[in-house]
């Protein structure tokens, strides 16, 4: 048998052993990677991105509401997932909720619940059900796992297949910027985020969320239509550089309302 035969062998092996189902919406996903190491990676990436940045302080009311927010629904979210037996999804995260002095229109979360939302993008959600929209997103791309399926594809097409800690050990540079790129934490790296795919499954998810918080899911369409507004007089931000497009997303938040109307009346208590 062939060299190239075996590797493929046993990157289709790995990628067999790695699936997994994405809570509610049921999608088949393949992470290779361990989800300690990368939450220590994580750790490490947002520590070192909050020492960088401006971080508004919790005295600041803006704060506070990002704070509240994000623990309102994570909390929904973790009790739901518990409930289900699915607790394993959020199994070791350590929610952290940051607001970023930014004018750049951002959000993003890296693994095990870590979180940050920018100033900038406080003009488009305007109040705490527009907030709760960014927020419950960004959470749902944490619970998905949406940076472990993206970095396994890139670690995958940059170095082949090696492990984590392999890839760390030899080209610990080019990890972690694979590691940024796949958690869109700052800057140009946001750009190549997430695929569309990933983006509407958190669209749907971030809807169920705020939803199971109790916020009515229906503000996730006012926010994407003032997302339209903004976008079409102005360059296009960083958040939506690689996502659908806002009318695509308006329409499937639409289409998806009933749905997520239903988590409100039966896990909105």
């Amino acid at each position: 048998m062939g060299k190239h035969r075996i590797i493929f062998l046993l990157v289709l092996t790995l990628i067999w052993s790695s699936c997994a189902r994405v809570p509610i919406s049921g999608r088949r996903q393949v992470r290779m990677l361990p989800e300690g190491l990368l939450g220590e990676m994580a750790a490490a990436s947002y520590q070192g991105f909050m020492e960088e940045h401006n971080v508004v302080p919790l005295k600041d009311p803006r704060a506070q509401l990002v704070q509240h927010t994000g623990e309102r629904i994570s909390v929904a979210v973790v009790n739901f997932l518990r409930e289900t037996g699915q607790a394993k999804r959020v199994q070791g995260f350590e929610w952290k909720f940051t607001l970023v002095e930014s004018n750049e229109v951002n959000a993003w979360a890296m693994p095990g619940g870590k979180v940050a939302v920018y100033t900038g993008i406080l003009d488009l959600t305007r109040d705490e059900n527009g907030l709760a929209v960014v927020m419950s997103h960004e959470i749902a791309h944490a619970v998905a796992r949406h940076g472990n399926e993206r970095m396994s594809q890139q670690l995958l097409l940059a170095m082949g297949a090696v492990s984590l800690d392999v890839a760390m050990r030899e080209k610990p540079q080019q990890t972690r910027d694979i590691f940024l790129l796949a958690y869109g934490a700052g800057g140009a790296l946001g750009s190549l985020a997430y695929s569309r795919q990933h983006e509407y499954e958190a669209d749907a998810l971030g809807m169920t969320f705020m939803a199971m918080a109790g916020y009515d899911p229906s503000h996730a369409i006012s926010f994407w239509e003032r997302m339209l507004d903004y976008s079409g007089a102005s360059a296009v931000p960083a958040f939506l550089s690689t996502h659908p497009t806002n009318e695509a997303r308006i329409k499937a938040a639409r289409e998806y309302l009933p749905d997520a109307i239903e988590y409100l009346r039966r896990w909105g208590g």
